[in-house]
């Protein structure tokens, strides 16, 4: 289904969950940045796709834990498709470490990344996007289940959540609406890069659904919250998670 709004931002999108939604919003109608950090060819593919489809995107390139990135990036989608309607903060890193081991590199850049990431992302839409538009952060459900060796992971995502909270009544005159999504296990190389085939069995016991999640049932989700029927939403956290409490 075509929506209204006519330029988004996702960020970490050559990938995974991020991939997913830079494709939904261009099947939505919109035009597409689509930011990765390293893999040029994976972004390409990306929206190589896309404009075979018929849509419009571009690939640029930037850490999102650097000062300026986002600024560039927002610099990006004007200077290509015009002012910027849609925010997605999807950009994130992993590193699993017990609380009493886990070091302050493993810290630094959960925070740098994940949070740093976020914040950055928040301000310059916050300044820069349009009236009625969408900021959506990709969180994580790890926030409440507090499982260990997810310590660090878990606190970057929670301060997001936190922010989105408060963004949302900052920016709640000008019509622009600020969410979370949270997804559960999802069947991504990031989720399964270090886990065995018995570890990844039995977190998909622990799914009422019976199934890890995929890319495309996040985006979903994002999609609805970016378009016109997801308007009256704000403020809020979506755990899509096939029902992990």
């Amino acid at each position: 289904m075509k929506q209204d709004h006519k330029t988004a931002i996702v960020t970490g999108a050559g990938k995974g969950i991020g991939a997913a939604i830079a494709r939904r919003l261009a099947a939505d109608g919109h035009a597409v940045l689509v930011n990765y950090a390293n893999d040029s060819v994976a972004a390409q593919e990306v929206v190589d796709e896309v404009v075979a489809r018929g849509g419009k995107a571009i690939a640029v390139r930037g850490d999102v834990s650097a000062p300026l990135t986002m600024t560039n990036l927002f610099d990006a989608a004007e200077g290509r498709f015009g002012p910027v309607d849609i925010l997605i903060n999807n950009a994130g890193t992993m590193r699993n470490a017990m609380v009493a081991t886990a070091t302050d590199e493993d810290f630094d850049q959960q925070c740098a990344i994940n949070l740093g990431g976020t914040f950055r992302g928040m301000r310059e839409a916050a300044n820069r996007l349009q009236d009625a538009g969408r900021i959506i952060s990709i969180s994580s459900s790890v926030v409440g289940l507090y499982q260990p060796s997810y310590g660090l992971y878990a606190a970057s995502k929670a301060a997001v959540e936190a922010m989105t909270h408060v963004l949302a009544k900052e920016l709640g005159p000008r019509g622009i609406t600020v969410n979370a999504v949270s997804p559960g296990p999802i069947g991504t190389d990031f989720f399964m890069q270090g886990k065995s085939k018995e570890l990844i069995r039995n977190i998909t016991r622990t799914i009422p659904l019976g199934r890890l999640g995929k890319p495309e049932d996040i985006a979903a989700v994002v999609s609805f919250l970016a378009g016109a029927d997801g308007g009256w939403i704000n403020g809020q956290i979506i755990r899509a998670n096939g029902g992990v409490i």
